[in-house]
C-alpha cells in the first residue's frame, strides 16, 4: 500500500493507537517500526508492536476516584485499540489494570496487520520527512540519527532522563510458605475476585535495615560519559536511589506494609515486598516498584535475601534505558503539530507525558487530529476538565518550559474545584469530567 496519507514513525503504544484511530476514520496509514528490520533497542525483547517494557500495569482502573482510571474510560469511549486489547490480556492486579505482555502485544500486532487501511513496514527512519503528514511516536528510545533530526527540526537540544526496569520472577521458584496472597486493605478489584492478587514478602525491622544497606552498598551500573548528568523521572525511580533519600523512604513507598495483615501474626510487618502477576498463566511475577540499576549479580544476591525469594529464579533482571522527550509546550500547537514544521505531529512519551496509558492517549489524540485535518472536519481539543484534555493541556499548555518534566495524568492537572470538600473532590472531578466529555463527544457527532 504505497498510497498512504499519513506516515507514522514508531510502533509503540502511541504509534499503534494513532494508526488505529486514523484507519478507523478511513485514512490510509504507513506505520514504520525499526524492530524487526535488524535493529533493536536496549530495553525491548521482541519485535511485537506495543511491547510493554517497564511494567505490565496500566495502573488504576477506578474511573470514579482516580485520574488514570478516568482516562481509561474516556479512551474506551473513543474506541481505543490499546484499551480494547488490554481486556482479553488482563491478569489479576487488584484495582489496577495489568496485562499479559505477550498476549497484549500479539493482539495489537494482529489487529493492525488485519486492518485494510494500515501497512506495517519494518524499517528504520533516520530523518524527519520534509513533506507529507507525519506522526512521530518513537518513544523513549528514539534511534540516535532520528533524535538528531528531531533536535535539528525543533531548533533546540532535546532532553533526556533514565527509566529503570523492574525484575520478573518465576512463580514456581517463590517459597509461598514464607509469603501470602493479599491486596492492600483486602480491596477487591473491578473484575471481582477474593482480593488476593499480590504476593507479599514480609520483612522485620532488622531485615529491612539490612536490605536498605545492601541497596546502598550494591555494585551499580556505570554510566557512560554522556549519561552522567541525565536526571531520573520521579515516577520510575530506581529503588536504590529512593533508599539513598533516607532509611525510611522505602517503607513509605514501594515497601509500605500498611493495610497488609500477615496471617501468621495478624499484624502488619515492618516492611513488605510485593509481587504482581505478569502474565495470564501466572508463571511470572513482577517486583512492584523495584526498578533498579544494580548490576545483575548484585540484584540476584540481594533480592534472594527477601523472605520467600531465597531460591528465586529471574525471568528478567532490572536494568536502565535512556528516555528522550521534547519541550512540547514551546514546540507544539494545540493539536500536537510541530510549529516549525506543521506537517509533523508528535505523540507518546516524546511529548513529555509519562506512562503507557498516557502515551496511548496522546497517540489517540494525534491520530484524531490528523484525521480531522485530512478529512476537513472540525475537531476541537477535549475540554481541560476531562482526563484527555488535562493531559493534552500539560503537553501543549502554558508550562514553564525551562522546568518542563514528564507527567502522569493526575487531578493536579485539572482545573481546580475549590468549592468541594476534600473527601469528595475526586468524585467531583470525575463527575464534572464525564459531563464535559459527553458534551464534547456530542459536538463531534454533529460536526
Amino acid at each position: 500500500m504505497s498510497d498512504h496519507q499519513v506516515h507514522i514513525i514508531g510502533g509503540g503504544l502511541a504509534g499503534t493507537e494513532a494508526a488505529w484511530q486514523l484507519a478507523q476514520a478511513g485514512v490510509k496509514v504507513r506505520l514504520s517500526e525499526m524492530r524487526g528490520s535488524g535493529d533493536m533497542t536496549p530495553a525491548h525483547q521482541t519485535d511485537g508492536l506495543a511491547e510493554l517494557v517497564c511494567s505490565n500495569s496500566f495502573r488504576s482502573d477506578d474511573a470514579d476516584k482516580n485520574a488514570v482510571g478516568l482516562l481509561h474510560q474516556e479512551m474506551r469511549r473513543l474506541g481505543s485499540l490499546i484499551m480494547a486489547q488490554a481486556e482479553p490480556a488482563k491478569v489479576p492486579a487488584g484495582s489496577a489494570l495489568a496485562v499479559d505482555r505477550h498476549v497484549f502485544s500479539d493482539g495489537v500486532t494482529r489487529a493492525l496487520a488485519e486492518h485494510p487501511n494500515i501497512e506495517v513496514v519494518r524499517e528504520r527512519i533516520d530523518t524527519l520527512p520534509t513533506q507529507g503528514m507525519t506522526i512521530v511516536a518513537t518513544g523513549p528510545l528514539t534511534a540516535p540519527a532520528l533524535a538528531a533530526s528531531i533536535g535539528q527540526a525543533a531548533g533546540m537540544e532535546h532532553l533526556a532522563f533514565f527509566d529503570a526496569i523492574a525484575p520478573v520472577i518465576h512463580f514456581d521458584s517463590i517459597d509461598m510458605d514464607r509469603c501470602w496472597m493479599a491486596n492492600r486493605w483486602d480491596k477487591i478489584g473491578p473484575g471481582g475476585g477474593e482480593g488476593k492478587d499480590y504476593i507479599n514478602c514480609p520483612m522485620t525491622k532488622d531485615q529491612y535495615q539490612a536490605f536498605v544497606q545492601g541497596l546502598l552498598d550494591g555494585e551499580k551500573t556505570e554510566f557512560k560519559e554522556w549519561e552522567a548528568n541525565t536526571p531520573y523521572f520521579e515516577g520510575c525511580m530506581p529503588i536504590e536511589v529512593m533508599a539513598s533519600r533516607g532509611p525510611e523512604t522505602l517503607r513509605h513507598g514501594p515497601m509500605k506494609p500498611m493495610g497488609l495483615d500477615d496471617p501468621r501474626t495478624g499484624r502488619w510487618p515492618y516492611a513488605v515486598v510485593q509481587l504482581r502477576q505478569d502474565n495470564a498463566s501466572g508463571t511470572l511475577w513482577n517486583m512492584v516498584g523495584f526498578q533498579t540499576k544494580l548490576k545483575h549479580g548484585a540484584q540476584v544476591e540481594l533480592f534472594r535475601t527477601i523472605a520467600g525469594l531465597e531460591k528465586a529464579e529471574f525471568a528478567r533482571l532490572g536494568g536502565l534505558h535512556r528516555n528522550t522527550f521534547i519541550q512540547s509546550p514551546k514546540l507544539l500547537d494545540a493539536t500536537l503539530r510541530l510549529r516549525s514544521a506543521p506537517h509533523i505531529r508528535f505523540a507518546g512519551q516524546m511529548t513529555g507525558c509519562e506512562g503507557y496509558v498516557e502515551s496511548a492517549a496522546i497517540g489517540l489524540l494525534a491520530g484524531r487530529f490528523a484525521a480531522a485535518e485530512l478529512l476537513g472536519h472540525a475537531l476541537t481539543p477535549p475540554p481541560a476538565d476531562t482526563a484527555l484534555g488535562a493531559l493534552l493541556g500539560h503537553v501543549t499548555g502554558n508550562v514553564a518550559t525551562a522546568d518542563y518534566q514528564p507527567m502522569n495524568v493526575n487531578f493536579g492537572l485539572f482545573p481546580p474545584l475549590s468549592d468541594v470538600k476534600k473527601k469528595s473532590r475526586k468524585e467531583a472531578y470525575t463527575a464534572r469530567a464525564r459531563a464535559s466529555f459527553g458534551e464534547w463527544m456530542g459536538h463531534m457527532a454533529l460536526a
